[in-house]
Order: structure tokens, then sequence, then C-alpha cells
């Protein structure tokens, strides 16, 4: 019997489970331990990675499902608040209802344009290049025979000029003239977005600078072939030979070292070497074999972008492919409108705008951004609804950079001193240079200042930009601006506004530099102010209790600087501290001073010290707030050091 029952508790699921000891509770009648309050650490969001994707004209549902990854019934239903009804997955859509989809969900959209219709041979489009003053300008002004370098102020191109440029052998060339000051250094990027060759423009008694790198870089990034145009050969300074090298050394492969970049030497005031530049320029292009699609909407980009009074929003813009119609309904950037007159560079209406052919566009609804992609749709109920769907999703970034630059400024709130907020207002006469000095100033933010831009425009200074100065104490920035009238001055003085205007970007930059030092809080530092030799030693005893206790009288001689009552004073004996404290008593000659000169003997009283002994010095230590610094390099680019 007994080893039936070992045998029955070896079987698998027949053994007893053990009885556990029973653990009395404890008695919730007594009171919570009491602990610290220990605050949570507040989840810092981080940046969400932008994505984008593809879309293209006939693309499926099921296509733009995969590559934003929502379901295809989150698409359907989001195209049935747009009014489109989808049923298939297998079914197509336009390149607009995929961006508004797409918009929807918040991802950002790269349009892909098909290359089907008739592809002919289209214009080159150049964009000249180079560091500030060696000569862009002017050889545009050479080659198009007209004098836009005597209009610049300061000889300074302040924003992009397209021209076409009819050539001797009867082709023509569409150039782009970026400037070259380092603020610009967007406009240039968006010069090399849209162009086919760059001329980088060096000078030869001056070689390669800061910005020639730059534009160097651009080019490299975007992928387009340079020719390199030597300027100023006619100087006395000249060493195009230097230039090479210099060029060579930093990878640019010239024909004349085995590579294949061209280099042509000129001189833009002589118009010397321009027949040579023209034919490496046509070899170029004829070896790029560059071709365009003429029929079908058209792909343009905006380069430049103006407020008109009489006229209103203006966009400069270049088409890519296909043909560009006035009375086509357009999308730009955010904004929209339907074309009521196109014009070419010399001012003309014209009906129609081919690939490599830069038209200003008048008749849109708000001022585009440069840069702006310029879409042709099909209504004018289409366009309102693509224009605000990406005003929507532009605001949803700007609020979600908001967020993340909060979540930064938590991480950091801790170790940066608080600093004093300066708000600008920017006026300019085009878009781009807008953005560009724009940027510079939000580039001259220091440690203690904070440089607020609370307001960017296009246009003249109005009194609606003096209530706003008003209201937030802000300066108005003005660039390349006309005067305002005497009414919209007389209001600024009256309110106490600092009006700022300027043609050229050095000078705004400097007076900007200037006032934000005097705005800067500045730091406090200890700085040694003078320095004494202990001579002799006198000491005060038998005083009654009312004058205080004995006191000792270091009789010493200036050797360096100044003492200073206000001053703390410091007692060193062979290079080390001994004491350190405020000075109770100065005196000259018997009489009582405030500050006493290098050379001259004194008598001083450091409270609470009487350990004083012949040959010891003392310093003068004193309290001084540093501003901080602005600094301008060579290249143009500027800086505020704390």
């Amino acid at each position: 019997m007994l080893s039936w029952s070992r045998k029955k508790e070896d079987v698998v699921g027949l053994k007893a489970p053990k009885k556990e000891k029973r653990v009395k509770k404890e008695n919730r009648t007594q009171p919570p331990v009491e602990a610290p309050y220990v605050a949570p650490k507040l989840k810092i969001a981080t940046k969400s990675p932008d994505k984008t994707v593809e879309i293209f004209d006939g693309m499926t549902l099921l296509d733009l499902s995969k590559q934003t990854g929502a379901y295809i019934s989150t698409l359907q239903g989001i195209l049935a608040d747009l009014g489109e009804k989808v049923e298939s997955e297998f079914d197509s859509i336009n390149i607009d209802l995929a961006e508004l989809v797409a918009m929807e969900l918040g991802v950002n959209t790269r349009r892909m344009h098909t290359g089907e219709g008739t592809n002919e041979p289209r214009p080159a489009v150049v964009t000249v290049m180079g560091h500030v003053d060696h000569g862009k300008t002017s050889l545009l002004d050479a080659l198009r025979q007209t004098s836009v370098a005597a209009k610049e102020a300061g000889g300074i191109t302040q924003h992009i000029g397209a021209f076409v440029v009819e050539m001797p052998s009867g082709a023509s060339i569409t150039f782009l003239d970026t400037p070259g000051h380092a603020a610009f250094s967007a406009m240039r990027a968006r010069g090399t977005a849209v162009t086919d060759i760059v001329v980088l423009v060096v000078a030869a008694d001056d070689g390669v600078m800061p910005q020639t790198l730059e534009a160097m870089s651009h080019a490299k990034a975007a992928n387009v072939p340079v020719v390199v145009a030597i300027n100023k050969c006619d100087k006395s300074g000249a060493d195009p030979e230097r230039v090479r090298i210099q060029l060579g050394s930093e990878g640019l492969l010239l024909e004349d070292m085995g590579g294949d970049v061209q280099v042509v030497e000129i001189s833009a005031v002589a118009k010397s070497g321009l027949d040579k530049l023209e034919e490496a320029l046509l070899l170029q292009a004829e070896m790029m074999d560059l071709k365009a699609r003429i029929d079908g909407p058209a792909q343009a980009f905006v380069v430049e972008a103006r407020l008109d009074r009489g006229r209103g929003p203006l966009a400069t813009a270049i088409v890519k492919s296909g043909t560009l119609v006035s009375g086509q309904h357009i999308v730009v950037g955010a904004e929209w409108g339907r074309i009521r007159s196109l014009r070419d560079t010399a001012g003309k209406i014209t009906e129609s705008a081919k690939p490599a052919m830069p038209v200003e566009i008048e008749g849109l609804r708000g001022l585009p951004r440069a840069g702006d992609d310029v879409v042709v749709v099909d209504s004018e109920e289409r366009a309102r609804m693509l224009s605000q769907g990406r005003k929507k999703k532009q605001e949803k970034d700007r609020l979600r950079k908001i967020d993340e630059g909060m979540a930064d400024e938590l991480e950091i709130k801790e170790e940066t001193p608080e600093r004093v907020e300066m708000p600008i207002i920017v006026k300019g006469d085009v878009q781009g240079s807008v953005q560009a000095v724009t940027d510079a100033l939000r580039s001259l933010n220091s440690a203690q200042v904070f440089v607020n831009v609370v307001h960017v425009g296009v246009g003249p200074i109005s009194q609606h930009d003096i209530d706003l100065a008003q209201a937030c104490g802000a300066y108005i920035v003005g660039f390349n601006i006309r005067t305002p009238p005497i009414a919209i001055t007389q209001a600024a003085a009256r309110a106490n506004i600092k009006v700022l205007l300027h043609k050229v970007i050095y000078h705004l930059l400097e007076e900007m530099g200037r006032a934000i030092v005097d705005k800067a809080p500045g730091t406090a530092e200890t700085q040694v102010s003078g320095e004494a030799e202990v001579l002799n030693i006198f000491e005060l005893k038998g005083r009654s209790k009312s004058k205080g206790p004995d006191i000792k009288i270091a009789g010493c001689r200036i050797t360096d600087g100044h003492f200073s009552k206000s001053g703390t004073m410091r007692l060193l004996r062979s290079g080390d501290v001994v004491f350190e404290g405020p000075c109770s008593s100065l005196k000259r000659e018997r009489q009582d001073a405030e500050t006493i000169e290098k050379g001259n003997d004194c008598g001083l009283v450091i409270q609470d010290c009487d350990d004083f002994q012949v040959g010891d010095v003392i310093q003068c230590l004193e309290q001084v707030i540093r501003k901080p610094k602005f600094l301008s390099t060579q290249s143009g680019s500027v800086r505020i050091e704390c």
C-alpha cells in the first residue's frame, strides 16, 4: 500500500500541491509613511524625422498607400472629404490629389514630372558665382551691353537677376547673377537648383577666397559642371597661374592639369576674352545635350519675388519644362492665383514662356518665397484647395518646430544665463533679400542678446509697422527700399522707434551689430586695477572703545594702475593669497581719497586684517562689466563674441 502511494506521487499531475505557510497581513489602519515628493521628469518630445514621398500623375491608391504607410480605407476617407470618390485601390488619381492626401497625413511630397512629350533643344541656364567684388555683375554687364553694376549700391549685387543674353552666334543663354556676400548663401544655393552650368568668377589679383570655395561646394552638391572665368587679367597685379594652382589644390580638375574643367582668362572692364567664354559655355551646353519637354503643363521655379504698388505680388520664375501660358491657374508654394500677364526680361508682355525662359508672373493672391515651385492646375477650386492644404502643412511644421525648440530650451535652461530680447521688423524690396537679411540678423544671436525677428515684409515701411514696433519696442530695418514719407518718419520719431535704412548689407550688419552690443547686459568680471608694495607698517594703539579696536595701517607705494576705495583688496605674500577683503580706509597725505593713481604713496586699512609685513604686495580688485564684441571677417561673415 505504501509503495503504491509513492508511485502515485511520481505520476505527473497527481502530486498534491504543498500547503504554504499563512502570513498575517499588516494592519491597514496604520497611517502611510511620509516620503519626500519627487517631481516626475519632463518627457521631452523627440524630433520626428521628416518623411518625404515621391508622387506622380496617374499613381494608384495602392502606390500612395505603400509610400505613406496609410491604410487604403484611410486614403479613401480623405479623398471623400475632398469630394473625390475612389472605389478601387487600383484606380489612379492625379498629382494634385495625391499631394493633398499626403499633406493631410502630415507627409512631405516631391513631385515627379513625366518626361513624355516633344523634347526639343533648349538654351542653357548659367549661374555666375564668385566672391565679393570679383566682377560677376561687370561680366554680365559686358555680355549684355547694359549697365547694371552702376545701379547696384556699393557695386554689390543685392538680389538675383535673370537675363537672356543673345550671343553673336545666334544662340541664347539665360544668366543668373547671384550675390556674393556671405549673408546671401541661401540665394546662391537656390541659383544652383535651377542651373545647368556654373561660371566661377575668380579675380586674378585676389585669388581663391572663402565664397569662391562656397560656390564650388554649391556646384558640387548640385552636380553641375563648372567653367572657370579668371577676371581682371588686365590689372597690374594679376597672376592667373597662381589662381590655377589654388583651384587645383582645392580639388577642381582644370583642363590645363588633365581634368575636364574649362578655364578662360577674361577682363570684364576691357571686354577681352568674352568670345572665348561664350565658346566654352556653348561647348559645355552642346556636350550636355540639353533638351526639355515643350508641350503640356509647365514646371517652373521662383528665383525672386517682390511686391509692386500698382501690380501687386510679382514672381520671377524660370521654366524648367513645358509651356507656361497666360490665363492658367497656378499654385506657387503656398500661394495661388491666375496668371494675369507674363513679362520677359525686357519688360514686354508675352503670351507664353518656354523652357529656360525667365518671366515675371503677375496675378498671384499672395507673395511666394524664393525657391518655391510653380504648379499648373486645372481649375480655381483645385488651386485654392492646394494652397490651403500647403498653408495648413506649413503651419503644422512651424508649430512642431516651436515645440521642439521649447523642448531643447528646457534641456539647456539651467546652463545658459538669461538673455535680453531685441525685437526687429525687417522690410525689403524683394522676398529673397528679406529672407537673406533675416537669416543674417538671426546669426547675430548670442548668449546675452536674443535677436527676435517679429515681422518680415516686402515693400515700404507703413503705419502698421510703426504701430507694431511701438507695441513690442522693436527696431525697424529697411533694406534697399525707398525713404518712408515724412508722416511715417515723424510717427516713428514721436514713438522713439529706431528706423535703419540701408542699401548695402555690410553697413546694415555693422550698425545692427553695434546696437546689439549696446543692448547686451554684459558679464561681470573681476580684474586687477592696481598693485602696491608695502613699505612700512603703522599701528594705532590705545583707542577708546567708541572708536573701535587697535588697527594696522599699511604704508604703500602704488607700482601699477590705480587704487580705489570701493574695490576689494587682496594681500599677497611670496605669490600666495594671504587675505582678501574690502578697504575700510584709503588716505594720501592724511586726506581721505577715493582713487589714487600710480607712483603715489598711500596708507590703507583692510577690514579685519592686521597681518601685514614689509615687502607684501597688495592688489586692488574691481568689478567691471565686459560687453560682447562684434566681429566681421574678410569673407563678409559676422558674429557676436561674448
